[in-house]
């Protein structure tokens, strides 16, 4: 059976790559462009799901939608 999950991704720029991670599940990944990072993450997103352990988890534990927040601080 398929699920389809409605998933947040945060991707920034680092020195030599973009990083994308999904904090609902702790998955990250990185490519060269904002795009290439965000379509490895998805690529990492679907092999995390396809592990049973994973699957198991969610069924006790259904994904909660991640609340992403702006803030600042002066240090």
């Amino acid at each position: 059976m398929t699920s389809q999950y409605a998933l947040s991704a945060v991707i920034t720029k680092g020195k030599i790559a973009y990083a994308a991670s999904c904090p609902e599940l702790g998955v990250t990944s990185q490519g060269s462009s904002e795009e290439k990072a965000l379509d490895n993450l998805k690529e990492a997103v679907e092999l995390y799901l396809e592990d049973e352990d994973v699957q198991e988890m969610l069924k006790k534990n259904p994904i909660k939608p991640a609340h992403i927040t702006p803030f600042a601080v002066t240090a």
